[in-house]
């Protein structure tokens, strides 16, 4: 077999699959574990799969800019956005950081709920600017223009002041080992001093962000409390439930 086709094989695993483990490839390919070791290095390289220390995870989604995201998935967002609305109850102090995905969830909000909203993400502040019953505290920082969100010293400062019931966390990558994963370290701090002040934590996720890895690590998968995803098999979806976590899809 050519190395070509060889690793489209693993690439044809690793996305049916979502992860892969060099011990197991070789077998089934019929080739020793340095060799899948190379195609795996290679395909790392390639920015086509993350390596792990016995294998490999699906890379996920690319990370585009806030604005264009928000041309992505818009009828998915809005469907897992109506499933969450049902977790947010009257007189709860939530605590929302940035994502296109939690901005529908923002706009679609009942005109009628009463709630402090505490957020670092300018585009949330200024959709609930028409929530007569809403009270919203901005948290400053420095603006990471690529999230649309406010980041920083002075950012965790403020957030070391508060206490929320619901945190509902922005998510770039999540996997049931690994955990909850970022590109940007700035912005894993954030997300992780948000996960400690809060109560309970709910995450809104499409299927291409499941089993994926980054870079910056902001917390364990079972930190979350709800995951609200779409429908996805069920050996993927035991996984996260065996970490205590309440799966909605």
């Amino acid at each position: 077999m050519l190395k070509e086709e060889r690793q489209q094989k693993i690439l044809h695993f690793l996305n049916d699959e979502h992860k892969v483990i060099a011990s197991d490839l070789s077998k089934r390919l019929s080739v020793s574990e340095d060799t899948i070791r190379r195609d795996l290095k290679e395909l790392d390289t390639q920015g086509l799969v993350k390596r792990v220390h016995s294998g490999a995870l699906r890379i996920g989604p690319p990370v585009v800019d806030f604005s264009t995201r928000q041309n992505i998935s818009n009828e998915v967002k809005i469907n897992l956005a109506l499933k969450a609305i049902d977790f947010i109850k009257d007189n709860m102090v939530l605590l929302i950081d940035g994502g296109t995905t939690n901005l529908h969830l923002v706009n679609n909000l009942p005109l009628s709920l009463k709630a402090t909203v505490i957020t670092n993400s300018p585009p949330i502040a200024m959709a609930l600017s028409n929530y007569d019953y809403v009270e919203v505290n901005m948290i400053g920082g420095t603006l990471f223009k690529e999230s649309m969100v406010n980041l920083g010293i002075d950012t965790v400062e403020t957030l070391n002041m508060i206490r929320a019931d619901l945190y509902i966390m922005g998510i770039y990558n999540i996997d049931p080992h690994i955990g909850i994963s970022i590109p940007s370290i700035s912005e894993a701090l954030v997300k992780r001093k948000m996960v400690s002040i809060s109560t309970e934590v709910l995450a809104m996720v499409t299927s291409d962000k499941l089993d994926t890895v980054s870079n910056h690590i902001v917390c364990p998968s079972d930190s979350l409390t709800y995951l609200i995803t779409e429908h996805v098999k069920p050996d993927v979806k035991a996984l996260y439930a065996n970490k205590g976590i309440n799966v909605v899809d």
